[in-house]
Formats: C-alpha cells, sequence, structure tokens
C-alpha cells in the first residue's frame, strides 16, 4: 500500500536518510497547545509514544501549565527511517532536532525502561536543558544481554513469525507458541501494518536489535552521580521490579542517602510496566513533583 501522506512528509521516504542527516522522530503533542511548559515522554523497547498517552493526558489535567510531547523513538512506532548508527548518543541526537523544530526546551524529560536510559543520554550529551529527569524502572548501568533477557527474547519470537500474515491472530498465535503471554502478544500485534500483501512488522527490527545492544552496553551511571547539568534527577523504580539486581538497588540508594544529585522514589504495588500496574501512584507522585 503507498504512502497516504504528503509528499514531504519525512514518513514516506522509500530509503533510510544518510547518516549524519538530523532525524526528527514522529511526536503526538498531548494538553493545551498554549501551555507554557514542555515535557518530553519516551517509552520502552517495541512500545510507541501511545503506551504513556493515558498517563500524559491526566498529567495535562492535573499540570496544564505543561504540554507532554510523546515520542516515538527512532525505528519506534511511526519513527521510521532513521539513519544509522542506532545507538543511545543518536536517539539524543533526535531529540535535539525534534527540540529545534518545537522551538521550546523542554523543562521535563521522562522515559520509561528503554526511554529512561535515552533520557539519561539526552542529559550527558546536552546537560543542563532539561531541568528534570525522570527515569521510570530503567537500570543506568551496562549488563550482560543473554538470551533469557526479557526483550531479547521477544525479538527473537518476533523473527520467527510469517510475514506478510493474513490477520493479526495469525501473528499472535505465532508469538503466543514462543512462549510470549498473550498480552505481550497482542500489545506486539498493534505494530503490524496492513499492506496489499497482507500484514508486516512496521518497525525495523535488525535496527531495534542494535539499539537494544547498545542500551545494554552504555553505562550512565556517572550522570546520576555527578548530577550532569545541574538537572533534577528522579530515579522511580517499581517495588516488584525485575530490571534491578540487588547490588544495582544498593548502589541506587547509597547515591541518594550521600548526595542530593538524584532522589528515589519507589512504586508500591508494581512491577515493571510501573503505569499499568499502579497508574494512580506514579500520577499522583509526577502531578505533585513535575519541575
Amino acid at each position: 500500500m503507498g504512502c497516504t501522506r504528503r509528499r514531504d512528509d519525512w514518513r514516506c521516504r522509500p530509503t533510510p536518510l544518510r547518516a549524519g542527516v538530523a532525524f526528527v522522530p514522529a511526536h503526538t503533542i498531548v494538553g493545551d497547545s498554549s501551555a507554557s511548559k514542555l515535557a518530553l515522554v519516551l517509552h520502552g523497547a517495541l512500545g510507541s509514544g501511545t503506551n504513556l498517552r493515558s498517563l500524559a493526558t491526566k498529567l495535562a489535567k492535573e499540570r496544564p501549565e505543561y504540554r507532554f510531547c510523546l515520542v516515538d523513538l527512532r525505528h519506534h512506532g511511526d519513527s521510521q527511517g532513521a539513519p544509522p548508527p542506532n545507538t543511545l548518543a543518536a536517539c539524543a541526537g533526535d531529540l535535539a532536532a525534534l527540540i529545534a523544530q518545537l522551538g521550546q526546551e523542554p523543562e521535563v524529560i521522562a522515559g520509561h525502561s528503554f526511554g529512561g536510559k535515552t533520557a539519561l543520554m539526552f542529559a550527558s550529551t546536552f546537560p543542563g536543558r532539561a531541568k528534570q529527569i525522570w527515569v521510570l524502572d530503567s537500570n543506568p548501568g551496562s549488563q550482560e544481554p543473554s538470551a533469557s533477557n526479557e526483550v531479547i527474547r521477544v525479538i527473537q519470537a518476533v523473527r520467527t513469525t510469517t510475514t506478510p500474515a493474513q490477520d493479526r491472530a495469525q501473528v499472535v498465535a505465532e508469538l503466543t507458541a514462543q512462549g510470549l503471554s498473550t498480552g505481550t502478544a497482542n500489545w506486539l500485534a498493534t505494530n503490524l501494518q496492513r499492506t496489499a500483501a497482507g500484514f508486516e512488522w512496521r518497525f525495523d527490527l535488525d535496527a531495534i536489535y542494535d539499539l537494544m545492544l547498545d542500551y545494554f552496553r552504555v553505562d550512565l551511571w556517572p550522570v546520576l552521580e555527578s548530577g550532569a547539568g545541574g538537572s533534577d534527577y528522579r530515579v522511580v523504580v517499581a517495588e516488584r521490579s525485575d530490571r534491578w539486581l540487588p547490588e544495582n538497588r544498593a548502589r541506587l540508594e547509597a547515591l541518594v542517602a550521600a548526595s542530593n544529585t538524584a532522589k528515589l522514589h519507589v512504586v508500591p504495588n508494581a512491577g515493571h510496566w510501573l503505569h499499568v500496574d499502579n497508574p494512580a501512584f506514579l500520577l499522583s507522585l509526577m502531578a505533585s513533583d513535575l519541575y
């Protein structure tokens, strides 16, 4: 199916942009267009900006001085065709290009999981440009990727699917046959798009895999420990999170106790998907503590 958007829309380009060309990610604005403050909201791996729309919509009502920009990070959602390299640093550069297009510096950048580490990379690359950084259940350190890691398992399961598919149900069945939960399979299926040949994945899985390898490789503890740029760092950990080894959690607690560069918030009765498991608590926390 051909592109139905304007000819000058970057999402209609048939080939990726050249390396070094600024890439402005797709995005949606939630809140009053006349709001004086801007917050960028970043999703996790294999997601899109819509994952956090409910939270942003409610925050806009609680904090009407803010408009919230829901970003589709490169190779996610409608942000297809980004040039290499596919790294956290490139994601941070994309955000800088987006900010330039919006014409307003953000008071806040909030990111969940992969998006949280992207927010830290932005703070490292462009220190002080955001007054407050929210890291939602995202381990800032480097990790050794393994086949048992949830995101790696999901990527491998997606690789096994047969596309073009006749319908989404076929893909969901193939994903659950690979051991994914029905909920995860249905969520992934939102990334399928209808083409003339059938349903196909809209993301570049190889590019996302490269992003994840860099996510695991990069150590951003120094950003929190140094308080890069003088920003206010808020690290939010889900009570039942599986993303923090005991030694990582101890390091975070020691950092918070020894300095004022970061604050720790724990969301009770929540796993990694804290905005789904306990949305009321997260909303109350962010509504009261946004810069």
